[in-house]
């Protein structure tokens, strides 16, 4: 019988024959060895984002819906991230982070919330 090793560690294995890491700890740090270059710039990306959100959501739950371009800088959002945007019928953008949107106009991020709803039809599988 052929003794398999660790990936990570150089340590037998025991156990399952498809068995590939001797144990959970092995198998965790030499996937995220794997794929730190990749996770770290999308965790940071992400992290933007979240904070871009709070910003606004903070915003919105103290009933601001026109607040300056500079205060917004000033709290630290980032303008070059976004979730998604769309073109108004204005031709304005309008520009989300994830459930928060806002349009620039005169200087000014006119705030607002949308609601995106899903719908899941029900069936009835039982006749």
């Amino acid at each position: 019988m052929i003794k398999k090793t660790c990936p990570e560690c150089a340590e037998p294995i025991y156990g399952r024959s498809d068995k590939k890491f001797c144990s959970d700890y092995c198998r965790n740090i030499y996937n995220n060895k794997l794929h730190s270059d990749a996770t770290n710039h999308i965790r940071n990306i992400n992290n933007i984002l979240r904070k871009n959100r709070r910003i606004l959501s903070e915003l919105l739950a103290a009933h601001h819906t026109q607040v300056p371009v500079k205060a917004l800088i000033y709290a630290g959002y980032n303008f070059k991230y976004y979730t998604h945007s769309s073109i108004c019928k204005s031709g304005g953008h309008t520009y989300y982070c994830y459930d928060c949107g806002y349009q620039q106009r005169d200087g000014s991020c006119h705030l607002f919330t949308y609601q995106h709803t899903t719908y899941f039809p029900y069936v009835d599988d039982h006749g």
